[in-house]
């Protein structure tokens, strides 16, 4: 018998399992699902920053006909009343915000009544005639002119970790050949996934619960319900079969949840509640970012010192941190590193996680910052960047699991062709347009949760796994059935696999680009423990050549179980089920990280990202021709998936130097542009060549796939890169995003 296989999924390029659902309009979303006696509610947002409501004339709203409720705080239930009844499992430190729980006004558009009738249309109308006295104070928004107000964490969320300072960063720059000192700020950016956030939540007679909730965690959502509403978690299911895009945006629950389940606890009926576009700018954002880089390198290029400083907003209420400083002190080799890092309170609402946060941000600032020194000293920028390359992490002082960033500096220059770029800003050109090539790169964690999984099959040798995770159009459906499918030696059309939903086996939040590692490592581990059950009936069988074999001295392959040193030595697999009398046979397993692996290696994944750009010199106006971005994330489980990961990641990438800012007018404390109108992202006139190359490591040690997840990495340096192009082709150096043509003339 031959050992090729059929049934070797992982690393291919299968298409979505779920694709033919989402195109034929079949696969559901949190705001669709049909439940009886449906009322629905409408969100009355506040107009001003900071105050308190005087007082909700409600009485004209509740005497139109079909208008069953105004919620607000003069009518709420008492419910939770300490703090950490609210916190969820990725809040910061603070107070989390309690929607309609008193008069207080603490954040433009925070929601203050809940409109419920009998069709959307009339609570739509009911809440904007609504009538609402407001006692107005003084308020503060701009974290440019309240900078010295900055102030060190105290209390950041979990994985938040202190900047890192080694050696001594002054005397290192004291002493530097060439040195730089700049400032690097981009505004706040709003997550906007094309689907809005809306809970659907279905009141059974019983009083229980199933919530569809659009949310990148169904368990954080229900240790939420359970937690402020009193709920049991059989009295509180909630579900998100497929997300519309989430980017950070789900990792919490958000306001649509809080209110739904308590109009629907309240009034014993099943309600919708959908957002406007407008209020998904009250849910959290990328927060406006002031950043301060200071290097410099010896006589060869090499740094000798490295500071970086980072200040942004975060709200009264908690204190939002992210990881915004601490990869200066890794990415690039250095003895003499200083980092900073404060926020700034404000009348906002609480900065939330957006893709990679923190490193999107500070990548901005350390690689543009990188450019810089690089022309500084008269270096080509990646010839800098190979001359200063890190072997080990700095900021732990530990060895990398693994790390191939010099292959993938090799293969995306190759492939851009970066040999024939001239150093001279302004000496390339088409016609009237500049061209400009830049380039950037990142590093990302790569990260690993405990998770657990359940697999069944059934005799006709159909294979079910499921776990809570989430969907939210990374691809998880697809990975988890070619993971299953290559450990069972089963063609993937034998295998459903079930997600987002808190009757299944529990998962964390969808974040991080841990779900493949952690997820796909909980479907591995439960088929290999329902292989050995296989196995122990396998040998059952008469005249089975399997007896005796032991689990690892066998492979499952195209249906058989076979013996690894001899192949032709198999069973049908299907018949192992037949011959069994079983029904179906089910097992159980959960994973976790390995704390030794830990401790012991560094684990991140890498970029680079090579750009091209054309500036019209009349104009001004910036079109980027050509990206190649090259990516070194241990294994890839799924090369199309994957790929379409980092294509997404260089769009946005496009939209975050270019065209994405949410304007604050500081004089209301509100932002301007919260629609899609005037909240410019990238359209397919924007987006040219995109070229995305994987240079795969080999990592035993990161988790039991190798994976590190490339979610987020593939954002990192695109917006550096743009920046970095720009300056090249017009000799202009722009050091605030997004890069609009006003900064360029």
């Amino acid at each position: 018998m031959s050992t090729d296989s059929n049934t070797k999924y992982v690393g291919k390029a299968p298409s979505r399992v779920e694709g033919p659902l989402k195109v034929t309009g079949q696969a559901k979303y949190s705001a669709e699902f049909d439940v009886p006696d449906l009322v629905y509610g409408y969100v009355v947002s506040s107009p001003v920053a900071k105050g308190k409501i005087r007082k909700i004339h409600a009485d004209k709203i509740l005497a139109l006909p079909g208008v069953l409720q105004v919620f607000s705080h003069e009518n709420v239930p008492t419910l939770a009343w300490f703090d950490r009844s609210y916190k969820d499992d990725v809040a910061p430190g603070g107070s989390p915000f309690r929607p309609l729980q008193d008069d207080e006004i603490k954040f433009s558009q925070q929601p203050v009544a809940l409109v419920v009738a009998e069709t959307f249309e009339l609570a739509r109308y009911a809440a904007s005639v609504l009538e609402i006295e407001y006692e107005q104070e003084k308020h503060e928004t701009d974290v440019e002119a309240l900078r010295e107000k900055g102030q060190e964490p105290g209390s950041g969320k979990t994985g938040y970790k202190p900047p890192v300072r080694r050696g001594n960063a002054d005397k290192g720059l004291s002493k530097a050949e060439h040195r730089i000192k700049q400032e690097y700020v981009h505004g706040t950016q709003h997550h906007n996934p094309m689907e809005i956030f809306g809970a659907t939540v279905h009141y059974h007679p019983d009083g229980k619960l199933t919530v569809y909730d659009k949310t990148q965690g169904v368990f954080n959502c229900q240790q939420y319900l359970k937690k402020v509403f009193g709920l049991s978690a059989d009295k509180a299911r909630v579900v998100n079969l497929f997300m519309g895009g989430g980017f950070g945006a789900g990792l919490r629950p958000q306001y649509e949840l809080y209110l739904s389940v308590l109009a629907a606890l309240e009034l014993k009926r099943s309600i919708r509640l959908s957002l406007t576009r407008q209020q998904m700018f009250s849910l959290g954002h990328r927060p406006h970012t002031l950043q301060t880089v200071e290097l410099g390198t010896d006589a060869s290029g090499a740094l000798v010192g490295v500071k970086h400083k980072a200040v942004h907003e975060t709200s009264r209420f908690e204190e939002y941190t992210e990881n915004v400083v601490n990869w200066s002190g890794m990415l690039y080799q250095c003895p003499d590193v200083h980092l900073e890092y404060e926020v700034v309170p404000l009348d906002v609402f609480t900065p939330l996680d957006m893709r990679a946060p923190g490193a999107a941000t500070g990548s901005i600032g350390l690689e543009v910052a990188m450019d810089e020194m690089a022309y500084a000293a008269g270096i080509d920028p990646l010839e800098f960047r190979r001359r200063n390359y890190a072997d080990r992490d700095q900021n732990e002082d530990k060895p990398f699991s693994s790390k191939k960033l010099r292959e993938v500096y090799d293969e995306g220059a190759r492939r851009f062709g970066w040999d024939k770029r001239k150093m001279e800003p302004r000496s390339m050109r088409e016609g009237n347009r500049l061209v400009g090539w830049g380039m950037a790169g990142g590093v990302w964690d790569a990260s690993m949760q405990k998770a657990a999984a359940k697999a069944t099959i059934t005799a006709d040798g159909k294979l079910t796994v499921s776990s809570a995770a989430g969907e939210n159009g990374t691809g998880t459906y697809t990975v988890m059935t070619q993971i299953a499918a290559e450990t069972l030696g089963l063609p993937m059309e034998a295998v459903t696999a079930k997600l987002g939903d808190t009757t299944l086996p529990e998962a964390p939040v969808q974040g991080g680009s841990w779900t493949a590692a952690t997820v796909g490592s909980a479907v591995k581990s439960v088929c290999e423990a329902l292989g050995e059950k296989l196995l122990k009936l396998a040998q059952k069988m008469d005249d089975s050549p399997l007896k005796g074999a032991k689990p690892e001295d066998v492979e499952f392959v195209n249906g058989l179980i076979r013996l690894r040193k001899e192949p032709r030595q198999s069973v049908v697999l299907r018949d192992v089920l037949q011959v069994s009398g079983e029904r179906e046979i089910e097992a159980d397993s959960s994973v976790m990280p390995n704390p030794l692996n830990m401790q012991k290696y560094s684990m991140h994944a890498h970029n680079a990202v090579f750009v091209e750009v054309q500036v019209d010199e009349d104009l001004g106006t910036i079109h980027v021709t050509r990206v190649v971005n090259v990516v070194a994330a241990g294994r890839i489980i799924n090369q199309k998936t994957a790929r379409s990961q980092v294509l997404g990641s260089v769009v946005w990438g496009i939209s975050m130097a270019l065209m994405e800012e949410t304007v604050m007018d500081h004089r209301y404390g509100r932002y301007l542009n919260h629609n899609f109108a005037e909240y410019h992202v990238p359209v397919n006139a924007d987006v040219r060549d995109i070229e995305v190359h994987f240079v795969e490591e080999e990592d035993p040690h990161v988790n039991p796939l190798g994976v590190k997840g490339i979610g987020e990495v593939g954002l990192l340096g695109v917006a550096a890169a743009i920046t970095n192009a720009v300056y090249h082709a017009t000799g202009k150096r722009v050091r605030s995003l997004p890069l609009t043509i006003d900064k360029l003339l």
